[in-house]
């Protein structure tokens, strides 16, 4: 599908996923109606964008937290399944779905995204969050608050989830399957859902408890293949069929051989909140949250030997044989993992909201990998039940620490200064071990490790002033110290582990944002900042040993500096909103991963990528007809590579994974007090993986396609306690990737009970 005729149906469906509510004779401030105020700062007048769990719940087919995201302006989830636990990466305007430090995700305040590492498998952690106990999701655009670190250069997710005022009783199942054909697979995968929630308010304390499984089986994620140019004319090998010819990313012909990554996750989340209003204006809260996940990976071979049997390892020497070439099969060509996964997340804050001269709150968090062990054999299985010799992977004892002491000054009605002092702390601990049983190993003879700390003090104040009836500005500045110590790494042959160097940078983000009222609907932003992304300790020590010494690696990484802005225009009436915003954003010292020498892939510095772009919004309630709602957006981004002196081919290249054309479009219909029905439709345009752009062939394994993608709900409110509501996402059954597949046609019953 090409960008202009796209553009012809993507114009009719310009709009924003959720909808901020605007006063007209104020300034053009998000304001929430109901529930807890928001943690983000909504007093900046910058592009926030709401959506309600009430309206999560109507609208869409939201089987894991990130679904919520769905319909946003700009924002895609890179969801490859239901339960995606591993890759499922938030994009933004600027930023691609290989960027995951690029933008932050918060629950109630705590820390959800991974930076520990950057990249497909250092994903938000999404299963801390249920879709049920969803209150209402607010997204800040860009870094134009000086309270987040530089990562939020993307976007800023922030999580409410539920407080009960009264006595609340909620419960849900569900149920979701596919069919799914791609290559020689031809299967059905789907799985289950059920939750279960309680929670209370009796007189200072109020408290949660939220319970969740999730059962699913995805369909394959990775697909085994073989260059037919890597292979050698020959008789050798064990002659097998089966194979399926294709092209890959770059239009070479291969041959798929197998399917793999087929992944049956069970998923258990469990989380207690607690609060207690210590006075009318001083609560304490406590949140413990904890999600376990058993994940299979399976792998299924297309090869047939002479006699029809399936076919999992080559000759005595490995080989095999297709159309008279001889090609190597790999243990790891259709490797089955074993994952078990325990992680523990804590929260606790002190908040005074008095609404006076002062305000103040102490805020920590902990996220802990208490378990986190994938095996993988290193010699051929014919399924995840047969033993062998194999590698465990343990990164156990990894995660995060947050502290925060935060102020608000109000010296004058017109102002309101917003202070504060955060240390972010995050630790990496990775050790490979092996043994003989690839399945039950406790431990074994070590074959790497790889560890590091990476640590973030900051300073910020920002000071939001009405200087005039109708104008209001902000003006902030973050002051960082970015420290990375303790980086070390070993392999088989080590008799200690390696150090790293340590290093320590400070850095300056100044932020300002503009706005004016012209009249009770007109209302026009500007907003500009810079934002510090330091590289990540996954992406700071790593590299290979050679005699002893650490090489393949770039000792002087720098951090990515970017200095964003936004200009917007808003039309809001009683039953509409208008947004036009143009964005720019120019990016030094981009952190990718490319070419060291011939042989060597490492993370670099990309010297400047700009990004040049228009997201228009449109929203409106009771459309033609009473009860239909439209949200819609639409966003051109012209993303560049303007210098790499690193890589010189790929400057003047499109940035990957960030589309030139993407748009939303959800309608919803209410019809009587009791039916809601929606129709969403989700379209991104061409994208490449590559940073040379050398992958035109984005509609197969490897590759990076656009796709336009419809989605259908009905829901029924059968009498006040019970629901019942019936999905199909993917309608239209696209095929398209990111990498690896996404679902295809998938539909989804639910029940739910509530009280």
């Amino acid at each position: 599908m090409t960008s202009a005729p796209a553009l012809g149906i993507l114009l009719a469906c310009t709009s924003t996923a959720a909808q901020a509510t605007h006063t007209p004779d104020k300034l053009p401030v998000v304001t929430v109606n109901g529930g807890r105020p928001s943690s983000l700062p909504t007093q900046i007048p910058t592009t926030i964008e709401s959506i309600s769990g009430a309206q999560v719940e109507q609208r869409i087919n939201a089987t894991d937290s990130e679904d919520a995201l769905k319909y946003f302006p700009s924002l895609n989830v890179r969801k490859r399944y239901i339960g995606d636990y591993d890759h499922a990466v938030l994009a933004s305007r600027a930023s691609g779905t290989g960027n995951s430090a690029r933008s932050l995700v918060y629950a109630d305040g705590i820390l959800l995204s991974n930076l520990l590492g950057n990249g497909a498998t250092f994903t938000p952690r999404w299963g801390m969050v249920s879709p049920e106990e969803i209150e209402r999701v607010d997204v800040l655009y860009g870094p134009f608050s000086a309270a987040y670190p530089g990562n939020s250069a993307g976007a800023v997710v922030d999580f409410q989830t539920r407080m009960p005022t009264r006595l609340e009783v909620h419960a849900k199942l569900s149920a979701f399957s596919q069919r799914y054909r791609q290559y020689a697979t031809d299967d059905r995968y789907g799985g289950g859902q059920g939750s279960a929630s309680v929670g209370n308010r009796q007189g200072a304390w109020s408290w949660w408890v939220d319970l969740s499984r999730l059962d699913s089986r995805g369909q394959p994620i990775a697909f085994a293949n073989k260059l037919t140019s890597s292979g050698v004319i020959s008789a050798g090998g064990l002659p097998v069929t089966g194979a399926v010819p294709d092209k890959n990313p770059a239009n070479k012909d291969w041959l798929i051989i197998g399917a793999s990554g087929q992944s049956h996750t069970v998923q258990d989340h469990a989380k207690i909140k607690l609060a207690y209003d210590v006075s009318p204006v001083l609560r304490a809260s406590y949140t413990l949250g904890w999600w376990g996940n058993d994940a299979h990976r399976a792998a299924d071979t297309y090869l047939r030997d002479a006699n029809g049997a399936p076919v999992y390892r080559g000759d005595a020497n490995g080989f095999i044989n297709m159309g008279g070439k001889r090609y190597e099969l790999k243990a790891s060509d259709l490797a089955p993992t074993i994952g078990k996964l325990e992680h523990l997340m804590h929260g606790f804050s002190l908040k005074q909201h008095s609404k006076g001269v002062w305000d103040w709150e102490v805020a920590a968090s902990r996220y802990d990998y208490a378990r986190d062990m994938v095996r993988t054999p290193v010699v051929p299985v014919a399924g995840i039940g047969q033993s062998g010799r194999g590698n465990v992977t343990d990164m156990g004892g990894s995660g995060w620490t947050t502290l925060a002491l935060k102020g608000i000054w109000r010296p004058t009605p017109a102002h309101v200064v917003d202070m504060g002092v955060q240390s972010d702390s995050a630790a990496l601990r990775t050790r490979v071990f092996s043994s003989s049983d690839w399945i039950g190993a406790g431990d074994g003879a070590t074959v790497s490790t790889f560890n590091g700390n990476t640590r973030l003090q900051s300073l910020y104040a920002q000071d939001t002033w009405r200087f005039a009836p109708q104008w209001k500005t902000t003006l902030g500045m973050r002051a960082e110290r970015w420290s990375a110590y303790g980086g070390e790494m070993s392999n088989a042959a080590s008799v200690a582990p390696l150090p790293f160097g340590e290093r320590t940078e400070t850095s300056w983000s100044p932020k300002a944002a503009l706005a004016w009222q012209a009249t009770d609907e007109w209302a026009f932003k500007a907003s500009a900042g810079r934002a510090v992304r330091n590289p990540t300790a996954a992406e700071l020590f790593q590299g290979s040993i050679v005699d002893q010494q650490i090489v393949n690696r770039d000792p002087n990484l720098r951090a990515e500096r970017s200095w964003t802005g936004e200009l917007s225009a808003e039309r809001v009436t009683s039953d509409t909103s208008l947004r036009a915003t143009l964005f720019h954003e120019t990016t030094r010292d981009a952190l990718y991963s490319q070419a060291l020498t011939n042989l060597v892939n490492t993370v670099q510095n990309v010297d400047k990528i700009r990004t040049n772009g228009l997201e228009m919004a449109w929203q409106g309630d009771d459309v033609l007809v009473h009860g239909l709602t439209i949200n819609s957006s639409l966003t051109y981004a012209d993303s560049t590579i303007a210098q790499n002196r690193g890589f010189a081919a790929s400057v003047g290249k499109r940035q990957p994974r960030v589309p030139q054309w993407r748009a939303n479009l959800l309608t919803t219909y209410h019809l009587g007090r009791d039916w809601v029905g929606s129709v969403g439709v989700r379209y991104s345009g061409k994208q490449y993986g590559t940073l040379d752009n050398t992958d035109p062939n984005g509609a197969t394994y490897m590759g990076v396609s656009d796709y336009l993608v419809a989605d259908l709900r009905v829901r029924y409110k059968i009498n006040k306690q019970w629901s019942a509501a019936l999905g199909i996402d993917n309608v239209n059954n696209a095929r398209y990737w990111a990498f690896h597949p996404y679902t295809q046609r998938t539909a989804v019953a639910e029940l739910r009970f509530d009280l």
